[in-house]
């Protein structure tokens, strides 16, 4: 290896690392930062928990109301994901395997809906949703959040579909397999890593998604995670270590399942690229 090469590798490592630093650096603090007081922490704000104290997380598992707010984010996740994957793949479907005119400005409209975020509509969603009367429903929440992540959905799902050969389609209907039987006999299975990868962003993005929640759910009975730490936060303002503790639980899950599934996230959105 050339020192040339090897200065060029040490620079790449250097930034990776930096840029994990940048990420893991806050999300360390808030954990450890729940194994203290709030009294050590507004002494010494930058440092090792000493001793460790425990009270702040078995206070919080002991409240209802996370145990409440957990089950609502994964109430909204999972219908929202269900969505946004089911009508992802049958749209992908139909823009990669059938030959229709306006197909691609069809595909062309469903990408430039990556260029506007849920936060732009929100006021017609508010009263969209106001006038269908979903307002303190999951519902009100997971349609919007299916209907904003389909494009990404068939952005990534479409390149896999389009790559997988005609003839096998062929040899499926000379077999007696038709069109929507090749779909969910082959072309899933065959579509399973870009499918992996789609529910995994869906349930990330809905686990987060704070704006939209806040203006549909009223009811702190269908509160979700991120509305119960805002909350929180403003409840125990004085208690700053047992915030801290309610925010490294609030973020167990989510993180938990996207480290979990990350490998497969990667393959995913490579193998949409060579697609």
């Amino acid at each position: 290896m050339t020192l040339r090469a090897a200065f060029g590798r040490t620079w790449i490592y250097g930034v990776a690392l930096l840029l994990a630093a940048i990420v893991l650096v806050p999300l360390v603090y808030v954990v450890l930062g729940g194994f203290r007081t709030t009294g050590d922490i507004a002494a010494h704000p930058v440092a090792i928990p000493h001793p460790w104290i425990g009270a702040n997380y078995r206070e919080v598992l002991a409240d209802h109301a996370f145990w409440r707010q957990l089950l609502n984010s994964a109430v909204i996740a999972a219908i929202a994901t269900i969505l946004v994957v089911g009508l992802g793949a049958m749209v992908a479907f139909a823009l990669a395997r059938y030959q229709f005119r306006g197909r691609e400005l069809v595909y062309i409209i469903f990408t430039l809906g990556l260029l506007f975020p849920i936060a732009v509509a929100i006021l017609p969603l508010y009263i969209l949703i106001r006038q269908l009367g979903l307002l303190d429903s999951p519902l009100g929440v997971a349609l919007p959040e299916a209907a904003f992540g389909l494009p990404l959905t068939i952005v990534i799902l479409r390149p896999f579909m389009r790559a997988v050969p005609i003839e096998l389609e062929d040899a499926a209907a000379i077999d007696g397999c038709s069109r929507l039987g090749f779909f969910f006999r082959i072309l899933l299975p065959l579509s399973k890593p870009a499918l992996m990868t789609v529910s995994i962003l869906a349930v990330v993005t809905s686990w987060n998604m704070f704006l939209l929640p806040l203006l549909v759910i009223t009811d702190t009975n269908q509160w979700t995670l991120p509305l119960g730490v805002a909350n929180y936060s403003t409840e125990y303002t004085q208690d700053t270590a047992r915030i801290l503790a309610y925010t490294a639980l609030s973020m167990i899950p989510a993180l938990a399942f996207f480290v979990i599934a990350e490998r497969r996230i990667v393959g995913g959105l490579s193998g949409a690229v060579k697609g």
